[in-house]
């Protein structure tokens, strides 16, 4: 009875001794691979950042570059098809505006790139060319509708890239670019509502379903490279004059005047 009782005692010593073990590994483990584990922000930024004289350029540095060259190729034409398809003065003026600004940011970022080192796209991306091909499609005032709502969509997707690359880019270039950006962009978004097209609920629901985009890579300077050419067929103007933004019509009273 003695022997049964001690080794029941021990294994029972044993059964705890292994639940405390068991117990202290798994307060343990989240620790270490959380403090260990590889590809964290702060272990991206260190493997993606490449020393430039003009600063440090991250990741999404490049990214960033990337993406004002790749809004240029895509808008300059469509702010072109506006300025010569849209059925009313306000659709035509935001034409002007993406006629302009991209004229500029795309001079801007050829210039940038060349003194970075970076390549940059000379086509625009898939989702990009099904956008012209809708507005090709479309006519009338289902074109106004078209070219306001998707232009301000996509507009709405940089503006928050914009302002996260200000904030936190070390590069000196960038970081001027970076305004410059941020001033064209949010001009666009002015003009493009001041149409009266844009759509909100759909923008409302495309920010609430969407998913993260796939990060538009660049690669890292390999030394200098020559400045690809403009986007075609918009031919790049001198400065930056902007024609006045248009104003949605005003709204009627209850006595039907405006």
């Amino acid at each position: 009875m003695r022997s049964i009782n001690r080794t029941g005692l021990i294994s029972g010593t044993g059964l705890i001794v292994a639940g405390l073990t068991a117990t202290l590994i798994a307060l343990l483990f989240p620790i270490w691979s959380y403090a260990d584990r590889a590809g964290t922000g702060l272990d991206a930024l260190n493997t993606q950042t490449v020393s430039t004289s003009f600063g440090p350029l991250s990741g999404l540095d490049r990214e960033f570059v990337t993406k004002v060259r790749l809004a240029g190729l895509w808008e300059l034409p469509a702010g072109q098809q506006a300025e010569e398809r849209g059925t009313t003065k306000a659709v035509q003026t935001a034409g002007e505006h993406l006629v302009e600004g991209h004229t500029f940011l795309d001079a801007r970022v050829r210039n940038v790139a060349a003194r970075l080192g970076l390549e940059l796209p000379n086509q625009p991306s898939d989702q990009q060319r099904q956008w012209l091909a809708t507005l090709n499609a479309a006519h009338g005032e289902d074109y106004d509708r078209e070219f306001a709502t998707i232009v301000r969509m996509a507009h709405g997707k940089v503006f928050s890239l914009v302002a996260q690359v200000r904030a936190t880019t070390r590069n000196s270039l960038v970081r001027d670019l970076a305004e410059d950006a941020n001033t064209t962009v949010l001009d666009h978004i002015k003009v493009l509502e001041a149409t009266g097209y844009v759509d909100f609920d759909a923008l409302a629901r495309d920010a609430a379903t969407a998913s993260a985009p796939p990060i538009t890579n660049s690669p890292a300077p390999p030394g200098p490279t020559a400045s690809p050419s403009s986007p075609v067929p918009v031919t790049p103007s001198d400065g930056y004059p902007l024609p006045p933004a248009a104003s949605s019509p005003r709204p009627e009273d209850e006595n039907g005047q405006n």
